[in-house]
């Protein structure tokens, strides 16, 4: 059964208030610059509508994104809740300007998005960094364990928050209510990035949502497994561990000024979207999903990530059984019009949705398993990426040796230096390197290890890692 956008509007404020624009249409004195004539660059930018003096007056009067807020604060049973057009980039940043003060201690989880350390960076916070579980059989992280947060604390009782990421970006899924019940102990709070977990929570066989499991605080996009415009994302909190008047401080502080109105209504949409549907969108998926693992189980050496720790509506494989590269198993998809989120030389990420149907799906099933015969090969060991075995050795704090004097030296002769940038194979976009870490020959391995298999190497001054950026003596 479709579902009709303009059914939406009654329960979608910003929803209601972007038709009513295009309904109205003025001729307005007001940036965007572009009056929303197409005929100058395209229709680039068609749908484009301020929020103030469009979604709203500028003095924000009719209070609808005010409105859409408070409602997906209840949506996810909270009392905070801001709209970023930034994506949970902003999200992050904003939730560690919130919880602590320069120079404050913080245990983060090395899976999470290089978006936190920078933020701890704009914090002036300083990393206690604790590491996930790796299954061995897949290579994959499974998140942290409480019994390993609860040792990190107890090495840093002087810790403010915990950051963690939950579900991972392969879709594993942790035990968030043991996290929270560990952070609480220490009455300190436990703020979640769940970039890749806007749906959990509204259907009875996904797990449970970060905030419903006892977190204090979420960061979620809206447009990764929602049918939202690219950079929405939600950031909710409950106060008490969180204060709310440095909650909004912290978002405003990161924020733009000059918010796109499309993509604040499509958050709102989404979220009305969720509420109304998604209960019966999210058991299409779910049952997609699970008929897609099992034709793709049926092929021969290629393990499914399934099971209680995984979200069941991600589609996972690793192709090491199959002696199959997946760099080339990702071109083959390509020239087949299927793009996918991710592919290693051991792994292939595909993100299915509500916007995917069973003949999407199913197509991409098929290319999938043919682009694995075509490069079917000897089978190999799981080599494991080293993005989440990485064992961190801070000298400095990140935002110390960011703002540090540096020197560019060749790639070998950095080890033994203070990094002082950010270097992290992209996707998933997680730190191998951060400002402040001593550079080892580990973590040099692990970078061209990620290098020779396909990955790029993001944020690095140079990309081909011939050279670092290290702190200057």
């Amino acid at each position: 059964m479709p579902t009709d956008p303009r059914g939406l509007r009654a329960d979608a404020p910003l929803l209601d208030a972007w038709l009513r624009f295009h309904e109205s249409a003025p001729t307005p004195f007001t940036i965007p610059g572009h009056k929303h004539r197409t005929d100058l660059v395209g229709d680039v930018v068609a749908g484009d509508v301020p929020l103030y003096a469009g979604l709203d007056t500028m003095r924000l009067s009719a209070g609808v994104l005010a409105d859409a807020e408070a409602r997906a604060a209840r949506a996810w049973g909270v009392d905070l809740c801001r709209f970023s057009v930034g994506g949970s980039t902003h999200g992050n940043q904003a939730l560690a300007l919130a919880v602590g003060r320069p120079g404050d201690r913080v245990v983060v989880a090395r899976t999470l998005h290089r978006s936190m350390l920078l933020g701890l960076v704009l914090a002036g916070l300083e990393p206690v960094w604790v590491r996930p579980r790796v299954d061995p059989a897949v290579g994959l992280p499974v998140g942290v364990v409480a019994d390993d947060l609860e040792a990190t604390l107890a090495a840093a009782p002087d810790a403010v928050a915990v950051f963690v990421g939950d579900p991972s970006y392969v879709g594993t899924v942790g035990d968030v209510g043991a996290l929270a019940a560990v952070a609480h102990a220490r009455d300190v709070p436990l703020v979640v990035d769940a970039a890749w977990g806007a749906h959990l929570g509204f259907h009875p066989d996904l797990p449970r949502h970060a905030l419903d499991a006892g977190a204090d605080a979420l960061v979620t996009s809206a447009h990764k497994t929602l049918p939202a415009v690219s950079q929405g994302a939600l950031v909710l909190a409950r106060s008490g561990r969180i204060d709310p008047a440095r909650f909004d401080a912290a978002v405003e502080a990161t924020a733009t000024t000059s918010p796109n109105g499309a993509i604040l209504a499509s958050i709102d949409a989404a979220r009305a979207l969720l509420e109304r549907d998604g209960r019966r969108l999210l058991g299409d998926l779910v049952a997609t999903v699970a008929d897609a693992r099992r034709r793709l189980a049926a092929v021969p050496g290629l393990v499914v990530l399934d099971g209680a720790g995984v979200d069941p509506t991600r589609l996972v494989v690793v192709l090491a059984g199959t002696g199959a590269d997946g760099v080339a198993v990702e071109a083959d998809l390509l020239a087949r019009g299927r793009p996918v989120e991710m592919a290693d030389r051991d792994t292939v990420v595909a993100m299915v949705t509500m916007a995917d149907t069973p003949e999407t799906v199913g197509g991409l099933v098929a290319a999938l398993g043919a682009a694995v015969e075509e490069r079917r090969g000897a089978p190999r060991p799981v080599a494991g990426s080293g993005v989440w075995a990485v064992a961190p050795e801070v000298a400095t704090s990140p935002r110390e040796a960011f703002f540090a004097p540096r020197e560019t030296v060749p790639f070998a002769a950095a080890v033994g230096r203070v990094a002082a940038e950010l270097v992290a194979p992209y996707p998933p976009g997680v730190p191998v390197l951060a400002p402040g870490e001593v550079v080892t020959a580990a973590t040099l391995a692990a970078l061209e290890a990620a290098r020779a298999a396909g990955s790029r190497i993001a944020y690095a001054a140079d990309p081909t890692l011939a050279t670092l950026d290290v702190v200057a003596r």
